[in-house]
């Protein structure tokens, strides 16, 4: 039986509807209940779906959600997400520096911080508020503790410290699936840091878009990647925040194709072990995959799926990489 690991990444309410779609289109391109992956992990964004998925909650209830049908068995789930997310734009944040022990962090250990995490800890801390989304998990959740699933991991950033942390991972703090998600959420300079165990913790993708490199040595036979903000293929839009924006995706799509060859440096086997990403806004491109050996026919793959509105995927086979692209009609 194959065993398959779970990653969705950040990318914020419009990531998270894409990841549905994506979701969609696994589930019925594998005949797969993402549901049934050995481990679930999701940051940001992602963490709200790896949680409801932890949680016994399957794609055709999110996609209901999404398209507004209660059906019979359904989670009643009460969230707006132009309102409960806090609106177009955030609260003015505290007129002072978010972490001054973050900012003395990344000063000290400048190796062991990501730049998005040192620029984190920079801005002013948030006010807005994730209340909303914690009574989201608690629809899934409402008696507290933790996902059914036992390997869900939701990754956030240490605030003060600028370390990744993998709530629900052994050894990681104790959390209930609420704080941690909301955690994992928490955009700095926008929302309010959430308080665990003591010490404060901000959105995940500070540290990495999807923290693909978790999965190493997990002794996996394919890993599904889904992030929403990466991108294989971009534009040139006039616009300087649009040109920002497309910035800022490159240096995201750089570092998820970093932990992809992460992956396949450090599985145990790797002429067993296939990750599969899906990107939006992109075509296929050659990403990771060692060079394939003419003897070794089964060497590791990566197949980058851009988006599509039927989920159909095309192969197209090359050198050392299989590739795939999503089309739509």
């Amino acid at each position: 039986m194959t065993r398959r690991g779970l990653v969705l990444g950040a990318g914020g309410v419009l990531g998270a509807a894409w990841t549905i779609g994506a979701l969609a289109a696994v589930q019925e391109e594998y005949g797969w209940d993402p549901r049934d992956a050995e481990v679930l992990i999701g940051t940001s964004a992602g963490s709200v779906l790896a949680s409801f998925l932890g949680c016994g909650v399957g794609v055709e209830q999110l996609l209901n959600h999404q398209r507004g049908i209660q059906s019979p068995g359904d989670p009643e789930i009460h969230f707006d997400p132009d309102r409960d997310s806090g609106g177009a734009l955030p609260p003015r944040p505290k007129l002072r520096i978010g972490s001054p022990r973050g900012v003395l962090s990344s000063a000290l250990r400048p190796w062991k911080v990501t730049p998005m995490g040192a620029l984190s800890a920079v801005l002013p801390q948030g006010r807005g508020s994730l209340a909303p989304l914690g009574q989201l998990v608690e629809a899934v959740r409402p008696d507290g503790g933790w996902a059914d699933h036992p390997q869900t991991w939701v990754v956030a950033m240490d605030y003060d410290s600028g370390r990744r942390v993998a709530f629900g991972r052994e050894r990681a703090p104790k959390a209930e699936l609420r704080d941690a998600v909301m955690a994992s959420c928490a955009i700095p300079g926008w929302y309010t840091p959430v308080t665990i165990g003591g010490r404060r913790y901000v959105d995940g993708g500070a540290c990495s878009p999807t923290s693909l490199d978790l999965v190493t040595r997990l002794e996996l036979d394919e890993v599904v990647v889904l992030s929403p903000m990466t991108s294989l293929q971009y534009d040139r839009p006039a616009q300087v925040a649009a040109r920002l924006e497309r910035r800022f995706r490159r240096l995201s799509t750089k570092r998820v194709i970093g932990e992809v060859k992460a992956v396949h440096r450090d599985v145990r086997d790797p002429a067993t072990t296939r990750v599969e990403t899906a990107c939006e806004q992109g075509r296929e491109r050659r990403l990771a995959a060692p060079r394939r050996p003419r003897d070794a026919q089964d060497r590791p793959t990566i197949r980058g799926q851009p988006p599509g509105a039927n989920g159909q995927v095309v192969e197209r086979p090359r050198r050392g990489v299989q590739s795939g692209s999503m089309i739509s009609s």
